[in-house]
């Protein structure tokens, strides 16, 4: 498959995510990094993106609620180079009525390969790598010909 890298400028563009048992979790996790955070520009959806910009005096441009399409809001903006990595504290013991939204989320952020942090152990490794502080080149994979060979078999037509 053809690659290539689409640059992250040194400053990131971060989108902040959690689900209503792990906003607590989230807001503490980002008051602990606010400092590295506000040298990055900020997204987040519905309550969670409020609940950041009210208590750590953050910008932050925020989307709808998950459930009102605030993760597929996210979602595009992946797909459109214009967010550089997730931080999305879910609840992996709370079954979501918007599932689906989060499942395709997670999905456009592996096939835009940027990084996705899950929970505050992965946040931390990612805001404390060195990368954050500077620019980094990420790879793209062409999906064009792995989609090509499945219809090629018959197993699926992709418009």
């Amino acid at each position: 498959m053809e690659k290539k890298t689409v640059a992250m400028q040194k400053q990131k563009r971060i989108a902040l995510i959690a689900h209503d048992n792990r906003k607590t979790d989230l807001l503490e996790w980002a008051e602990f990094n606010r400092d590295l955070l506000a040298m990055h520009k900020l997204y987040g959806t519905g309550t969670t993106g409020q609940i950041i910009a009210d208590r750590l005096k953050l910008n932050v441009h925020r989307f709808k609620s998950g459930p009102l399409g605030g993760d597929q809001q996210v979602g595009a903006k992946i797909a459109e180079g214009k967010i550089d990595f997730l931080i999305f504290f879910w609840d992996p013991l709370e079954p979501m009525p918007h599932d689906p939204d989060v499942k395709a989320l997670l999905r456009i952020a592996v096939v835009y390969n940027i990084p996705i942090a899950n929970n505050r152990s992965s946040a931390d490794f990612i805001i404390s790598s060195s990368l954050m502080s500077s620019e980094y080149k990420r790879e793209l994979v062409d999906y064009k010909e792995r989609i090509m060979k499945v219809e090629e078999k018959g197993l699926v037509k992709i418009k």
